[in-house]
């Protein structure tokens, strides 16, 4: 965590139940919010089934990564929770109750915990930290720069909170990253390409997209640019009179609403 470079954040989602439309994913949209309002930034997601070889690869590759990674789903104590046992078999670390823990389920359960098997909610990689659950009292848990929590938005999302300010308060810089937007009336992408092509050599440290859309026969193009306020301030004025200079007329777009696009 070293280095004038932010590091970046990964989502995994875990559930056969998503892959197969049963559940619909809303920890996706849900953590990149956080993330911006922190000046921070979501660079993958990955959904993935309950398959245990699946989730153990998964997390080997993003172990050996440099990114911090959430995880959803999968660490209740029923035979298709899988992902505790995948998470010590890919950091080679054994499985044990962890003392806090079982003293979290006593405290929510009595003493001792009954039935036994309500235990396995607490048999973690050995060595981890713990995410206090405010929902129902029952932790999850940090692996490195890993962080696993249940797959319930209710309980997820107060967890994600907590790890990025008590884990990542000084990567946090609301002010770091911006992004502005405009809607070209009547261009088609092919129409803008040269001008984006320069635009991206002159600014190489922000972020260009071009969103296309059709509505009937009107053709649209959305251009936005992403990153330091400064860089989007000299660039998008550049950027809005190589539009007019083609002959298309433009109009600032609020972001945050849905757009059609190819």
């Amino acid at each position: 965590m070293t280095g004038a470079q932010t590091p970046g954040f990964g989502l995994i989602v875990i559930g056969d139940e998503l892959l197969s439309g049963k559940r619909q994913d809303r920890h996706f949209p849900h953590l990149s919010g956080l993330l911006a309002e922190r000046g921070l930034e979501l660079r993958w997601v990955r959904f993935i089934s309950d398959e245990a070889a699946l989730i153990t690869q998964t997390l080997r590759d993003t172990l050996a990564g440099p990114d911090i990674v959430f995880s959803c789903g999968g660490i209740g104590a029923t035979p298709d929770d899988r992902t505790r046992q995948c998470a010590a078999e890919a950091a080679g670390r054994a499985l044990a109750f962890h003392p806090e823990g079982v003293a979290a389920l006593e405290a929510r359960f009595g003493r001792p915990v009954e039935p036994q098997r309500r235990l396995r909610l607490v048999e973690f990689p050995e060595g981890v930290a713990l995410i206090p659950n405010p929902v129902n009292q029952v932790p999850g848990f940090s692996l490195e720069d890993h962080h696993f929590m249940p797959g319930f938005p209710s309980m997820a999302w107060p967890m994600m909170a907590w790890v990025l300010d008590e884990r990542y308060a000084h990567l946090q810089d609301p002010n770091r990253i911006t992004e502005e937007a405009i809607a070209v009336a009547g261009a088609r992408e092919s129409d803008v390409i040269p001008l984006l092509e320069h635009v991206e050599s002159a600014y190489p440290e922000l972020r260009l997209s071009c969103l296309p859309s059709m509505r009937a026969a009107d053709f649209s193009v959305e251009l936005a640019l992403r990153g330091a306020p400064s860089g989007v301030a000299q660039a998008m004025p550049e950027l809005c009179r190589a539009v007019e200079a083609l002959g298309f007329a433009w109009e600032s777009v609020t972001l945050g609403r849905a757009t059609d696009h190819d």
